[in-house]
């Protein structure tokens, strides 16, 4: 960090607290803005990765009670001082120090110089300077941003049955240690789905943020019942029949009793009737089931019953119903 910025940034400001805050407050807002901004949170979002640049420098420095004192001591004695040079109104920053040994020549000081004047505040340590961690450089966190490092993510996988997914269920999965842990399947979850459990993956090496466990979630498919969002979808087999003259008949639910459906006389093959509150039930609603008609032809007719087709046949109205379709195809 260049001199000049130690007083500029103000990071109780950066952060949005006093500056009594007590360390735990300190770590609770940090920790809040960090999941706000993190760049895995707003991949290829350059506004807040810098903003994450700037909030994990902040915390850097307010976390670390030594840091923080030498903080606090240089803001107190350069408050509105600023780099300015030799000459210009109002004095400048060469003004604030010129008590440490008389000025340079021509009113400037070397990046040498301000090592010299800053040791002051490390002479309690060991005659320490800024720089190895202290206050004004990194010390490590998120590719070098200062601050503490998050920890790696751990990724897992889980096939589940469709009822599962639509129900919704804890189960129990193995950790990459081997060691067991549960997992809240929300109803409604969809194949392809990741859930994320936060601060369940691996440890920050240097006391930041643990990872997360990410659970990649397939789901097998049923084999009557299809998702379509919030409802659920069947394909509904009825006769001819039913189909021509109209019927009630059974159609089955997930997990549930069947319910009756009426199929109105002359249903087409294709058409779709609903069943209301039949579908996915979740907290942001419920889906309805949704039969689509398919019309079944019988692969053998004999004796009365072919007869009687063969009635309809003479009896039923001249109609092509394929006349449109080749009107379509000819223009």
């Amino acid at each position: 960090m260049a001199s000049q910025d130690w007083f500029d940034k103000d990071f109780y400001k950066v952060l949005g607290v006093s500056k009594d805050v007590s360390a735990a407050e300190l770590k609770k807002v940090y920790r809040k803005l960090a999941r706000q901004y993190h760049p895995d949170s707003n991949p290829g979002d350059a506004k807040a990765e810098a903003t994450f640049k700037e909030i994990s420098e902040a915390y850097a420095v307010l976390s670390d009670p030594e840091q923080r004192e030498e903080y606090d001591q240089i803001r107190a004695m350069g408050s509105g001082a600023r780099f300015t040079a030799g000459g210009g109104g109002g004095g400048g920053f060469e003004d604030v120090f010129s008590g440490f040994g008389g000025g340079r020549a021509g009113g400037r000081y070397s990046a040498a110089d301000f090592d010299d004047i800053f040791s002051m505040f490390n002479q309690q340590q060991g005659g320490g300077r800024f720089g190895s961690g202290r206050f004004g450089q990194p010390s490590g966190g998120f590719q070098g941003y200062g601050g503490p490092a998050r920890g790696a993510d751990v990724t897992a996988r889980t096939t589940i049955d469709f009822v599962t997914a639509t129900k919704g269920e804890t189960i129990t999965l193995q950790g990459e240690d081997g060691s067991p842990f549960k997992i809240k399947i929300p109803a409604g979850v969809a194949d392809g789905q990741k859930i994320r459990l936060r601060g369940r993956g691996r440890p920050s090496p240097d006391g930041g943020e643990s990872g997360d466990i990410v659970v990649h979630v397939s789901v097998r498919p049923h084999p009557v019942f299809v998702r379509d969002g919030l409802n659920l979808r069947l394909t509904l087999p009825v006769t001819f029949t039913e189909a021509a003259l109209g019927a009630t008949v059974e159609v089955p639910t997930l997990g549930g009793e069947p319910v009756k459906l009426r199929v109105a006389p002359g249903t087409p093959s294709g058409r779709v009737l609903r069943v209301k509150g039949r579908g996915v039930e979740t907290a942001k609603g419920t889906g309805d089931l949704l039969a689509e008609v398919q019309v079944v032809v019988p692969s053998h007719l004999e004796g009365a019953a072919r007869e009687a087709l063969e009635r309809f046949r003479e009896a039923e109205p001249k109609e092509n119903p394929r006349a449109e379709l080749m009107q379509k195809a000819r223009a």
